[in-house]
């Protein structure tokens, strides 16, 4: 039986999973998304002190 790690690895060799990082890396890209990211990681990283 494939281990999850096997299992994601081929996924992400298929079409579909190349496709899913490069949108993944468009998304990143973006400014506004940059900012969310940013502002939710702040948050996150205040509440667990």
């Amino acid at each position: 039986m494939a281990t999850l790690i096997d299992r994601v690895r081929a996924y992400l060799r298929s079409p579909k999973g190349r496709q899913n990082i490069e949108k993944a890396k468009r998304m990143a890209r973006d400014p506004r998304n940059r900012a969310k990211a940013r502002s939710w990681l702040d948050r996150w990283r205040s509440r667990r002190h």
